[in-house]
Parts: C-alpha cells; sequence; structure tokens
C-alpha cells in the first residue's frame, strides 16, 4: 500500500482542486448532455437504419472501451492533469468533426475516436482517490455523479434547443459546434487552474501490466462481482438510454425538445439526490446496500415504464429510475477504490469502465434488437431482467476486506 505520508502530502496539495474539477468537468458533461439524445436523430438524418443508429451510439463505448484502461493506466505513471487536458481536447475536436461528417460511416469513426478520448472517467475517479480519505470517496464519487447529471440538466435542454431537425443533417450542426467549444473551455480550465494530484517521483513503479490486473480482478470474488454489476447493469440502462427516443416517439410522438425535457428532468432528480443523500445513506447503510437498493428500484420503475399512459406516468417511472441509479453507481467506484492499492487507483478503476464501456456497446444493440424484433415495449422488460442478477450480486459484494485485494504482481 502506498506511504501514509506521502498521501497526506498530496492531499494536503491538491484537496481544493476538487471543487475546480467539478466545475469544468461539469462543463464538459453539458457538452455529452447535449449530444446523447439528439444522437438517433441525428443519425436518422443520414437515413440510416435502426442498426446503423445503433451503431453510431455504440461506437462511443467501443473506443471508451479501449481509452479507459489505457488513459487509467498512464494516469498512474504520469500524472493525471496532462491526461485530462489531452484527452478533453481530443474530444473537443471529435465533436467538431461530427459536425462535419458526411455520411454514416464516418459518423461511426468520429464517434469511435471520441470515445477513447473521452475514456477519461478513470483518471477522474483516480484524481478524486488521491485527494479523498476512504471514508470520504463515496461521497465525493456521487459529487462527480452530481456535476455528470446536472450536465444532464442544462445539456438536453439546451440541444434540444439547438436542434432543427426539420433542416434535416444541417440542423445538428450547432448543438455540435457548442459542444466543441465547451470541450475546448473545459480543456483550458483544467490546464490554467486544475494542479496535478500526484508527487513526481524520480522512479515512478510500471505497476501491474493490464493482464496480470485481469487475473487479479478474476481471482477476487468481491471486485468480480462488482465489475459483472457494472456490465449486467450497464448493458440495462444504455440500451434504455439508447431506445428512449425512438420508443417515445413510437409511443407519444415526441421530438428531440420533449427527450430532452425529460432527461432534463431525470437529471435534476439524480444530482439533487447525489448532492444530498448518496454519500449519507452509503456512510449510514453501506456501499454495497445502497448499490443493491438503488439497482432494485431501477430494476422496478424500468419494468413499470411501458405502462405508462401518458407524459406525467413516463417522466415520473423515468426520474424514480433515476434517483435509483444515482444511489448506486457512486458505490461502484468507491468500493473498488477502498480495496485496490492507492498507486494503481486509475488502472483498477480504468479496468471497471472498460467493463462499463463494453456494456454501452452491447446495450444498445440488445435494445434495438428487442424493439426492431419483439415489441417497442420489450426493451424496458430485457432491461429490468439483465438488473435482477445485478441486485444479489451487489449485495453479496458487501463489506469486502482490504486485505481481499492486492495489486497484482
Amino acid at each position: 500500500m502506498a506511504d501514509a505520508a506521502n498521501r497526506g502530502t498530496e492531499n494536503k496539495g491538491t484537496g481544493g482542486a476538487l471543487p475546480t474539477l467539478l466545475s469544468v468537468m461539469f462543463i464538459n458533461l453539458v457538452g455529452f448532455g447535449i449530444v446523447v439524445p439528439l444522437l438517433p436523430f441525428y443519425a436518422k438524418s443520414f437515413n440510416a437504419a435502426p442498426w446503423q443508429i445503433a451503431l453510431i451510439f455504440s461506437a462511443y463505448a467501443i473506443g471508451a472501451f479501449f481509452g479507459e484502461p489505457f488513459w487509467g493506466r498512464l494516469s498512474d505513471r504520469v500524472g493525471r492533469k496532462p491526461l485530462l487536458v489531452s484527452t478533453v481536447t481530443g474530444n473537443c475536436l471529435c465533436y467538431l468533426a461530427l459536425a462535419l461528417a458526411p455520411n454514416v460511416y464516418v459518423a461511426f469513426l468520429v464517434r469511435l475516436l471520441g470515445g477513447m478520448a473521452s475514456g477519461n472517467n478513470s483518471v477522474i475517479q483516480g484524481y478524486i482517490a488521491d485527494v479523498s480519505t476512504p471514508d470520504q470517496r463515496s461521497g465525493r464519487m456521487s459529487l462527480l455523479g452530481a456535476a455528470y447529471n446536472i450536465g444532464f440538466i442544462v445539456g438536453p435542454a439546451l440541444g434540444g434547443l439547438l436542434a432543427h431537425p426539420s433542416a434535416g443533417h444541417a440542423g445538428f450542426v450547432l448543438p455540435l459546434f457548442v459542444c466543441s467549444g465547451l470541450s475546448a473551455v473545459c480543456a483550458s480550465a483544467i490546464f490554467l487552474f486544475v494542479p496535478e494530484s500526484r508527487v513526481h517521483r524520480e522512479h515512478f513503479s510500471q505497476g501491474p501490466s493490464r493482464w496480470a490486473v485481469v487475473g487479479s480482478v478474476l481471482s477476487n470474488p468481491a471486485i468480480a462481482r462488482l465489475m459483472l454489476v457494472t456490465f449486467l447493469a450497464g448493458c440495462a440502462f444504455n440500451g434504455i438510454e439508447y431506445v428512449f427516443g425512438l420508443w417515445t416517439q413510437a409511443r407519444f410522438g415526441w421530438g428531440p425538445q420533449q427527450v430532452g425535457g425529460a432527461f432534463a428532468v431525470t437529471g435534476i432528480v439524480a444530482a439533487i439526490n447525489q448532492i444530498a443523500l448518496t454519500g449519507r445513506l452509503s456512510r449510514k447503510f453501506g456501499e454495497a446496500q445502497m448499490l443493491a437498493a438503488g439497482m432494485a428500484l431501477t430494476a422496478l420503475f424500468t419494468a413499470f415504464q411501458p405502462f405508462s399512459v401518458n407524459t406525467i406516468f413516463v417522466i415520473a417511472c423515468l426520474a424514480i429510475a433515476a434517483f435509483g441509479q444515482s444511489v448506486a453507481w457512486p458505490n461502484v467506484s468507491a468500493l473498488i477504490s477502498r480495496n485496490v492499492d492507492w498507486n494503481h487507483q486509475g488502472q483498477y478503476q480504468g479496468l471497471n469502465n472498460a467493463v462499463g464501456a463494453l456494456a454501452r456497446l452491447v446495450g444498445p444493440f440488445i435494445a434495438a434488437l428487442a424493439f426492431s424484433g419483439l415489441s417497442v415495449n420489450a426493451p424496458f422488460f430485457v432491461a429490468a431482467l439483465l438488473v435482477m442478477p445485478a441486485i444479489f450480486l451487489a449485495w453479496s459484494a458487501r463489506n469486502p476486506r482490504s486485505s481481499e485485494m492486492r495489486p497484482a504482481s
């Protein structure tokens, strides 16, 4: 384990940077929030088939699958700040290229590169772990989740106002330019105002190889269960995120403005919960217990969604499911960070995020197959079934001992 004195030195020098980092990441997540609800409509502007829409949606996850463990491991060695600046700058350029994409295949390639550039959640989580004590991590990870969700309050609403689907592909150029500009602001702010969280030692530890880390995870029941939770629940949630716009269009005739508004409401609910409740609940009842409870709540109201009869029911089910997610997800990262060597936080968080990225790839295709092959309501029932085993896996991961998880050699 890392030397306590070194950790204390780093925390003292960088703890005040956390609000700044969360603020600038909020700006970046506003851009992400603008794009996600618009993607099905953006892809349809190319006259894309349903499978091509799913491909564009999932390309980001393919890139993140490779980017997350790579950036996380590299940031353990060279520091968090240079990786954050470079990846956010790459994301800025990819938004610009997406606005200028001439066809669906170029859009897929740009989304692939953008996903790799944006696969920096492990770097951010590593930064938070660097400047936090173990007891602070679930609360601080929930603040990161709140920044994400507040981005989904502002982003979808702004995207709905800026997009003009009736103009065809040209109607999506302005919101993508805005995303690019926001990413540029974010990269500049990180460069200017966020200090490095890790002491630059003369000799960095090479750390375990990625395959050694995979072997270590597979041999440890608690961490393996947590990553399986990430995959199963991620498949469910990302599938619903992909299909929601198409489902509301088929059932209620919604367009980008209504979809953006619904995502904004869920963002408000999730952000308030993560700022005010998630950390407190996790400290009182335990991280694994709250993870299981949040998943159960989400599964229940995801299964209720097809029975919605009007806008109020749609948004209510979506908001309560989002409440459950906002309780659950910060505790996955907190449980992992509590049980891995401090020197390799980024690498292990990166592997977990890569599992999440794989879920973002698989989930939309499962949802697309259910939507087109079974019924428009089927993706919600499939998602609920996927989450059910994740509930029990989360519960079984409660109270893992630090001695169970050692860094791979």
